[in-house]
């Protein structure tokens, strides 16, 4: 059996075992999930009138502060699901189920490509969801093309891949899965601080860099673009660059992490 034979059937193997655990133990996926659909169900029915007021300058419509919010809460929702990975990755460390596959006669890189597939499978299925939501509720794309479409799914495919990445690279760092879950808050946290609810114009000058130089704003901005017709601007190809620097950072941590011998 040639190497890459014996990688994909690992690899297979492994993303199988991911995927019953994930349905045997639904919880934290639905804890997880709850979190993006609570805050666009708050943010639109209980600030909705409001928050589009103070945007527009003018009426209060809770149609336009759905369009406005749900691209940052898509993100958010890959943010929040990742630390599923985290956590898995924690655990199979510290019960030494990791160090079992060490020394099996199976592909090492199958143990980590089948966490990280398996994290972004459950990522993009939460987006749809939540996007389901999103739409159940009043949001409305009419102009976006079926390019666009496929370019914004696109890059929250490519940011779940990187985030995902960064959650194993935490997960392999933790010494329980509890620290693990700890470390990965950030990834729900960066969000809200970014241009998801509220611009960036709209901050005060000194909260201002905080918002605009991270990776989560140009994403938001690039799907607000693509799915609503906005500037997309130099967003674009930032949001790419953080995708791919993310996924490089995330996957030489954790491949790095993984090879050391365990103490």
């Amino acid at each position: 059996m040639s190497t890459l034979t014996l990688a994909v059937r690992d690899s297979r193997t492994m993303l199988r075992r991911n995927l019953l655990h994930a349905r045997r133990y639904p919880s934290m996926t639905l804890n997880l999930l709850l979190t993006p659909v609570m805050l666009l169900l708050l943010f639109v029915y209980i600030f909705g009138d409001v928050m589009s007021a103070g945007i527009a300058g003018g009426g209060a419509d809770r149609s336009d502060y759905i369009a406005y919010i749900l691209p940052g809460i898509l993100l958010m929702t890959i943010g929040s699901t990742v630390i599923g990975a985290a956590v898995s990755v924690a655990t199979d460390m510290s019960e030494g189920i990791i160090a079992r596959f060490r020394t099996m006669a199976i592909h090492r890189g199958s143990i980590l490509i089948g966490h990280v597939v398996g994290s972004v499978l459950q990522s993009v299925a939460a987006v749809v969801l939540v996007g389901a939501v999103g739409v159940a509720i009043g949001f409305r794309s009419v102009d976006a093309t079926a390019l666009e479409w496929l370019a914004a799914f696109g890059l929250l495919a490519l940011f779940a891949l990187a985030l995902t990445w960064i959650a194993v690279g935490m997960g392999m760092a933790s010494p329980n899965a509890e620290a693990a879950g700890n470390s990965a808050m950030p990834l729900i946290l960066l969000p809200l601080i970014s241009s998801a609810f509220t611009p960036v114009d709209a901050m005060p000058g000194w909260f201002r860099p905080i918002a605009e130089y991270q990776p989560f704003t140009p994403a938001i901005e690039t799907l607000r673009g693509l799915l609503l017709g906005t500037e997309i601007g130099h967003n674009g190809w930032l949001a790419l660059a953080w995708t791919v620097a993310l996924t490089a950072l995330g996957y030489t941590w954790s491949t790095s992490a993984f090879k050391r011998d365990p103490k």
